[in-house]
């Protein structure tokens, strides 16, 4: 049984906080405990935060009708918009989502879960900033640990009174830390970690990183020109990719929590059908934890007259942690990774190139303009002509460059600098 070192918190909306959460299961006894729907929750919090997940994911899919779609999501999107990051400025002032969730709290909202947690003894971590706030306000009696799941935050991460606040942040960069001086956050606690990527991912020394980067750059640079050209970096970082045998490129598409962009699946699957059919391109459709996704990619299939397991896989799973579990060894076979601009734009520190559709919210927009600050990062353009535009960045090396660059510019041990920290080394 493994030793159960933190309580562990996240939320059930969408990916995010818990596929942050994931990589930590093992100090967290193999247990995510979902802050929103945890056994023995009072039925009125448990109500509460479905209708808040709901509201969510209806504005999310409402944002593709013109005009009064943006507009509604807009709205929405306001409440936890990030502020530019220049001038380096005091950003403390409270806002309106944190006084509306802090009157939540005030009336008790996971006042039930620190109570039950309390006579643990152990340290708290959590991925959702709700679950900080509830746990310093109920007074949680050991250390409380709070994960950024984006590559910026916004005010609502920090604390409502962050001078006064215990509250230690892990956050993935050297610019967050300079966000949450901005909110007043104490440097105390604030901890640079770098994102949580999952282990079976990495290896101990980085060698299933290093073996699956080879194995990518080889398929991402058909014509050999990037790797001849970068010769010498290759043998600076220990990859060998003279003696590896070229394989079908193998293009991952991953739909957001809510399910918006599935469509683009559908395009995917049109433009590529006889290359699929040739067994020159392999497509993965990531589904997550949602069955009307994977019933839309298998009706799609069926369309364009192609079958799952021939040339297409569907991830899937009715757990997210089963979900993760397999999304973790599909990206092992991965070659380009698209995907909005989620939580997800850290794996480009995999040595995986990113095509990024359309960022759906202010945290998504601060994800693509780091993705594409270090080079790992490439937009999409229109999907319609994929079949055209996909190929050309194959062939001059861009994508190669993307996953190189995501290599050497994104920090990949976060998982580890986490667990030092809760082990005190």
């Amino acid at each position: 049984m493994i030793s159960k070192k933190i309580n562990l918190i996240a939320a059930d909306m969408g990916y995010g906080h818990q596929r942050a959460a994931y990589p930590l299961l093992d100090l967290g006894g193999g247990e995510v405990i979902t802050i929103n729907n945890y056994p023995g929750i009072p039925d009125w919090e448990k109500k509460y935060w479905v209708n808040s997940l709901k509201a969510y994911e209806r504005i999310s899919r409402f944002k593709k009708i013109p005009i009064l779609g943006t507009l509604v999501f807009q709205v929405m999107d306001n409440f936890q918009k990030i502020q530019a990051f220049y001038p380096f400025r005091d950003l403390s002032r409270k806002t309106i989502q944190q006084k509306l969730f802090f009157h939540s709290i005030k009336a008790g909202l996971g006042k039930h879960l620190i109570e039950k947690l309390n006579p643990s003894g152990l340290p708290y971590l959590t991925t959702f900033f709700v679950a900080a706030y509830i746990a310093e306000y109920h007074k949680y009696q050991n250390d409380i640990y709070c994960l950024i799941c984006d590559t910026d935050a916004s005010r609502a991460w920090a604390p409502l009174d962050p001078k006064n606040s215990r509250t230690k942040f892990l956050l993935p960069s050297e610019k967050v830390k300079e966000r949450f001086l901005m909110y007043g956050v104490k440097s105390d606690n604030i901890i640079v970690t770098g994102f949580p990527l999952p282990k079976e991912n990495i290896g101990l020394h980085k060698e299933i990183l290093e073996a699956d980067l080879a194995r990518r750059i080889k398929a991402l640079d058909p014509k050999g020109e990037y790797q001849e050209h970068y010769d010498s970096l290759f043998r600076k970082i220990s990859i060998d990719h003279s003696s590896l045998k070229s394989e079908p490129l193998t293009l991952t598409f991953a739909v957001g929590g809510a399910g918006a962009q599935k469509e683009i699946a559908g395009t995917l699957l049109k433009k590529f059908q006889t290359k699929i059919k040739n067994h020159e391109l392999r497509l993965n459709l990531v589904a997550g934890n949602r069955p009307e996704i994977k019933e839309y990619f298998i009706s799609e299939l069926k369309l364009n007259g192609l079958k799952e397991g021939e040339g297409v896989k569907i991830i899937f799973a009715p757990g997210k942690n089963d979900y993760f579990k397999k999304f973790n060894v599909c990206l092992r076979e991965t070659d380009i990774l698209w995907t909005k601009p989620s939580e997800l734009s850290f794996y480009c520190a995999l040595g995986l190139p990113i095509i990024i559709s359309t960022p759906v919210g202010s945290q998504e927009d601060f994800n693509r303009e780091w993705l594409l600050s270090v080079g790992a990062g490439i937009d999409s353009q229109d999907p319609e002509y994929v079949n055209e535009w996909l190929p050309d960045l194959l062939s001059s090396g861009r994508l190669a460059r993307a996953a190189m660059d995501g290599f050497l510019n994104a920090e990949q041990m976060g998982t580890y600098n986490i667990e030092k920290i809760i082990n005190g080394k």
